[in-house]
């Protein structure tokens, strides 16, 4: 008799375990879409044994971003489905159909994070007219009227590398551009004397630099002061803050 009470307590025991609650699974990473001419994923300066070795050293800008999600490379801006963030590099020029795309993306809730720069001058090891060189020349003046700003340009401004303040950090830049609003423009505001322009789009916001100095890779150890920079251009575009 004196058995039982102890079989009674292993029964209810064993009958709590069983119903205990399973644990939720983790949720999935961010979808990072990356829609770029830049050799963020690649390595020009790397030889082709090289690249088939996969030795080459990442981009520090590619071990920033994988740190916020599951990057996803994009050759096309037609299909965004699945994507949460998107980052538009010194792309190429967009089809009528991409911007179309792209812009109902983004007023439906799509986030962009976008290097637009006017003259960039990072260097590059193909020449002029080789489909591998970055875009020298962002020209994405469709989608930028359509959401009310105009990338302007400066030719009289000294040319060189300078820090610029912009959110809380500093962000390398040379030779930049700078946005305007367009007449009658709502949802946009400035940042850093134009250097920047933060964007409520439909329900969606986009954050748009007027330069991409930022993602050079001339370090390829990585650059901590441009790996903080690029993260708090991420958070801000994630939090709105």
């Amino acid at each position: 008799m004196l058995v039982v009470p102890a079989v009674l307590a292993l029964t209810a025991l064993l009958a709590i375990s069983g119903c205990r609650a399973p644990q939720a699974a983790p949720a999935p990473a961010p979808a990072l879409g990356l829609f770029t001419s830049l050799p963020i994923l690649w390595d020009e300066a790397a030889s082709a044994t090289d690249l088939l070795r996969g030795d080459a050293p990442p981009h520090w800008a590619r071990t920033v971003l994988d740190r916020h999600g599951t990057l996803r490379p994009l050759d096309t801006l037609a299909e965004l489905d699945g994507v949460t963030l998107l980052i538009m590099a010194q792309p190429r020029p967009l089809s009528p159909q991409e911007n179309v795309a792209l812009d109902r993306w983004v007023r439906g809730g799509g986030r962009v994070l976008l290097f637009a720069d006017p003259m960039l001058t990072s260097h590059s090891a193909y020449g002029l007219g080789d489909r591998r060189r970055p875009q020298d020349v962002v020209l994405l003046s469709p989608i930028l009227a359509r959401w009310g700003l105009d990338l302007q340009f400066d030719d009289d401004q000294p040319a060189g590398a300078r820090q610029a303040a912009l959110l809380g950090v500093t962000v390398p830049v040379d030779l930049p551009g700078r946005f305007a609003l367009a007449p009658g423009a709502r949802g946009c505001r400035l940042e850093a004397a134009g250097l920047a322009a933060r964007c409520r789009i439909g329900r969606g916001q986009v954050l748009a630099l007027a330069d991409a100095a930022l993602l050079d890779a001339a370090d390829p150890a990585g650059d901590q002061a441009r790996a903080a920079a690029l993260d708090r251009l991420l958070e801000a575009l994630a939090t709105g803050s």
